[in-house]
């Protein structure tokens, strides 16, 4: 019998297999690709997905973000405030994600494995949990990982979609 850890533990791993479909062995230029000067690359789609993950994740955990607490900004090197996600990115933020798809795998596998450190420790009755009264209604810790999982498929599958373009391309 399948637990609530194992089957969100199933989901997020899903999520990693895609990202490593679309980032692949693609080098920097083409991680930076755009269709157009308004759309988002794949590295500003890994990235993005990963620091939604790791900001909603490590808050629900009560830790710290991996971002800033192992040193993947810093790593990085990018002109961002430590705190960004990228969350209401234009084009101009977007263009400045631009990276190696060693180090958005790097930060991806050290996001996944809190995660799943994290998932590990959760029952069935730790999903009715409310984390965020923001909200009406408010936002239980199920409701926040449901959205965690869709919003980082949806990012995903955008970024194996800019893959197959780059590839038909070459």
């Amino acid at each position: 019998m399948a637990t609530t850890a194992d089957v969100l533990t199933d989901a997020f791993g899903r999520i990693r297999e895609v990202v490593y479909g679309a980032v692949g062995e693609l080098d920097e230029a083409d991680l930076a690709y755009r269709v157009d000067p308004e759309a988002n690359s794949i590295a500003w789609l890994v990235w993005h997905l990963t620091r939604v993950q790791d900001d909603h994740v490590s808050e629900v955990a009560g830790v710290d973000q991996v971002w800033t607490a192992h040193g993947w900004f810093e790593r990085f090197g990018l002109p961002i405030d430590p705190r960004a996600t990228g969350y209401g990115d234009g084009a101009g933020e977007v263009a400045v994600i631009r990276t190696t798809g060693k180090l958005l795998t790097g930060y991806y596998d050290a996001v996944h494995e809190q995660t799943l450190r994290y998932l590990a420790t959760l029952s069935d009755a730790d999903l009715d949990r409310v984390v965020d009264t923001r909200w009406d209604p408010p936002v239980t810790l199920g409701v926040r990982l449901v959205s965690v999982i869709d919003d980082d498929l949806q990012h995903a599958g955008q970024a194996a979609f800019l893959r197959g373009i780059i590839l038909r391309a070459k």
